[in-house]
């Protein structure tokens, strides 16, 4: 497990902790105190960082370069804090066995100065040539092109490198440190300033979306020589042999390996504007905790499936303040960008939790927010609004029709995507079988569903009286003879939905497979029995910048509602599929093969526990 690193680190954090908290006068050290806390910034600096850049990016402003990551990259970099716990190892070992390493002061004048004038010649000089020398074939192949797996790079792609990489940095970058400390110059200031500085510009040259204005270099012209920006390095991981310098720039001038087009590509990201989508998914938050599972929120929980964790829990004062923000602010943000057959699409999160959609005081404002997006998108020209979590509630806006019938003139189609999340569920139910229960809310996809498997002659069965009552009622008495109420029959395949419960799960006889027809699975009780996910199928390899995970589905599987509104684009349909209006089911279907979205194997199910 991951977070079992962090353990290394708790007996120096504990011991200099506690003999801090019970020392007394000239015995505490507060400098040593400090190591642990700075850590912790650093590791959050860090976050900050990451989440910047990827909402940036995902907006498109200032964006520098277009192309996107995928699940390797998010997995090469999933070490980035290896290099904070490795730093934190040598902090304690060295006010161990360093003398005046301890009982530093909170500022020395001199030692910032010292601090400063050491990184810009020695450290800025020595880098320059170290880095040159890393892209000798034969250091690079071994070393270096690590770190240049990265084309286009995030944050925390940094301080990816190689073990003996990181030793040659912090020789570098101990330089000032040491300096200082053998000096008696050193202070709390100059020491943890200056690995902060390290991290910022290393965030910044790394962050792929331009940031440092114009007129800053119009009110100090000579510090494009003193400062670099993130469009400068982002050159040396396209072109390689150019750009080769730390933070300062003017070694790149001095001996000639400045890139030409560094000024252009500076002046081309700062003038580029908000991207308009061509397909935008409305989502929104599922638990107080998804907000991690975001694109934006930690790269390595979010390339992942959704799934509670501990650690997760334990984070719950940031949490609270998530929600206390998302409360206050409470406007839609952009989650997500990716790229289809030239179509750009964008995932847009409303800032409510399911929790909010069943209560009958908040519908008011979730309906303003559905709104404000329609109009949003309507206002950027985009194609297709696809309606995702949201399209669940028939109470909340009749399954997006409310914005049509109060819009009637919108260009852009809204669309809830039932008609694939229903093809989607029929193409899974085995091909021999002869009878299915149907369990959970009644819904628009539940209804069409039972309607297409009983004009099939599959025949429908239900638990509760109510249930059957309502689908002879919504089918006029057609099909009656397909639909039925369970008696003494154990069928084996159970379609469900939101409203099943545990207890019903339980009736199921042994070997069940249950597929969901809604957005949100099962809880799994069952372990003999099998769970099929959620209506999905697997995006073709040409869906570019997929690297997180939707909500609980595997990698690069996409729900059948979010593909339903890229394929209503893709197709240039010109009806809205929302309200009681759902498009051809298997024309959807066909559709979507034909794109190169594919069914799900077997092997996505998985067994109760």
């Amino acid at each position: 497990m991951a977070w079992l690193q962090y353990v290394v680190l708790a007996p120096w954090a504990i011991y200099n902790t506690y003999k801090f908290m019970f020392s007394e006068g000239n015995d505490r050290d507060f400098s040593t105190f400090l190591i642990l806390p700075f850590l912790l910034w650093r590791m959050l600096h860090n976050q900050i960082w990451i989440s910047l850049s990827r909402y940036r990016t995902a907006k498109g402003n200032n964006r520098i370069l277009d192309k996107g990551i995928e699940f390797e990259q998010v997995d090469r970099e999933g070490t980035w804090d290896d290099q904070i716990i490795f730093n934190g190892m040598l902090f304690y070992l060295g006010i161990m066995i360093l003398p005046g390493s301890t009982k530093l002061p909170l500022w020395r004048t001199d030692g910032v100065i010292m601090t400063l004038l050491l990184h810009a010649g020695p450290v800025e000089f020595l880098y320059y040539w170290l880095h040159r020398a890393l892209h000798h074939h034969f250091l690079y192949s071994r070393y270096h092109s690590h770190h240049h797996s990265s084309i286009v790079t995030e944050p925390i792609t940094s301080v990816v490198h190689p073990f003996a990489e990181h030793i040659a940095y912090f020789v570098l970058f101990g330089i000032p440190l040491l300096t200082t400390l053998f000096t008696r110059m050193a202070s709390i200031t100059s020491s943890f300033g200056y690995i902060t500085y390290i991290d910022l510009m290393n965030n910044l040259g790394h962050c792929n979306f331009e940031l440092v204005p114009k007129w800053f270099f119009s009110c100090f012209p000579g510090l494009k020589y003193l400062m670099y920006t993130p469009s400068f390095h982002s050159l040396h991981h396209t072109q390689f042999r150019t750009n080769y310098s730390l933070f300062m720039p003017i070694y790149d001038y001095v001996y000639g390996t400045m890139d030409k087009t560094s000024d252009q590509l500076y002046e081309t990201s700062l003038r580029r504007e908000e991207e308009s989508p061509d397909v935008v998914f409305l989502t929104h938050l599922t638990t107080p905790e998804s907000i991690y599972h975001l694109q934006l929120g930690f790269a390595s929980v979010a390339s992942k499936p959704y799934q509670p964790t501990w650690y997760i829990w334990c984070l719950w004062p940031v949490t609270l303040w998530s929600m206390v923000l998302t409360w206050i602010f409470g406007q839609t943000f952009v989650v997500e960008r990716n790229c289809f057959n030239k179509f750009k699409l964008q995932t847009w999160a409303i800032p409510k939790y399911s929790i909010q959609y069943g209560l009958q005081w908040q519908k008011e404002s979730i309906n303003e927010l559905i709104k404000e997006a329609v109009l949003e998108a309507e206002r950027k020209g985009t194609k297709v609004l696809c309606l995702g979590l949201l399209n669940q509630e028939e109470e909340l806006n009749r399954y997006g029709e409310l914005n049509v019938q109060r819009h009637p003139n919108l260009k852009v189609k809204v669309v809830d995507g039932s008609s694939l999340a229903v093809a989607v569920v029929l193409n899974t139910i085995p091909k021999d079988t002869k009878q299915i229960l149907l369990r959970g809310n009644l819904t628009k996809v539940s209804y069409a569903i039972a309607f297409a498997l009983s004009r099939k002659g599959i025949e429908v069965t239900l638990l509760h009286e109510d249930e059957y009552q309502k689908l002879n009622k919504a089918f006029n008495n057609q099909s009656k003879s397909n639909i039925s109420l369970l008696n003494d029959q154990d069928p084996k395949i159970w379609l469900v939905g939101d409203g099943s419960t545990k207890e019903e799960q339980l009736k199921a006889p042994k070997g069940t497979l249950f597929i969901p027809f809604s957005q949100f699975p099962p809880k799994k009780v069952r372990n003999d029995c099998i769970y099929h996910v959620t209506p999905a199928m697997t995006a073709p390899h040409s869906f570019e910048n997929m690297h997180s995970c939707e909500n609980w589905l595997p990698r690069r599987v996409m729900s059948a509602w979010r593909i339903a509104g890229i394929i209503h684009a893709l197709e240039g349909f010109e009806e809205h599929e929302c309200g009681y209006t759902m498009s051809q089911i298997d024309k959807i279907w066909q559709a979507s093969l034909r794109h190169g979205f594919q069914p799900l194997g077997t092997s996505n199910n998985i067994k109760g526990s």
